[in-house]
């Protein structure tokens, strides 16, 4: 049983596995800056492996099979805090990143450093408003 009287199993009931085909989004943020690390899936199994290990696994679609993330580099990701959204068809993973701190595959802290081109309608948008 968890500190709110929850057992695992009950909580996972209450996820919703079966939006995504089995599948279910899980964000991992840095737990001190509150940066967005990266975006990976879970199948039910690496959802309960992540919760009882407190370390983030995750579902290969390509390879079809479980993975530990920084299994292989030492990059790995201890989880600090676990939340769903209000739907429960997606997780928030509250990590501290351990080893060299790099948690993607190219080398980089984060994930999310390819930036797209976009029309900025800021200054338009903030003339509408009442």
């Amino acid at each position: 049983m968890n500190q709110n009287g929850m057992n695992q199993n009950a909580r996972n009931k209450e996820i919703d596995f079966d939006k995504m085909q089995g599948l279910l989004p899980a964000i991992v943020q840095d737990a001190v800056s509150g940066e967005v690390l990266m975006l990976g899936f879970m199948n039910r199994e690496a959802f309960e492996q992540t919760l009882r290990a407190g370390y983030v696994t995750f579902f290969s679609r390509t390879r079809n099979q479980l993975w530990t993330k920084g299994e292989t580099s030492g990059n790995r990701l201890q989880v600090v805090s676990a939340s769903t959204d209000c739907d429960k068809d997606t997780v928030l993973l509250q990590v501290r990143v351990q080893g060299k701190g790099l948690v993607c595959h190219r080398g980089t802290h984060s994930c999310f450093t390819e930036n797209l081109p976009f029309r900025n309608q800021g200054a338009e948008s903030e003339r509408s408003l009442p």
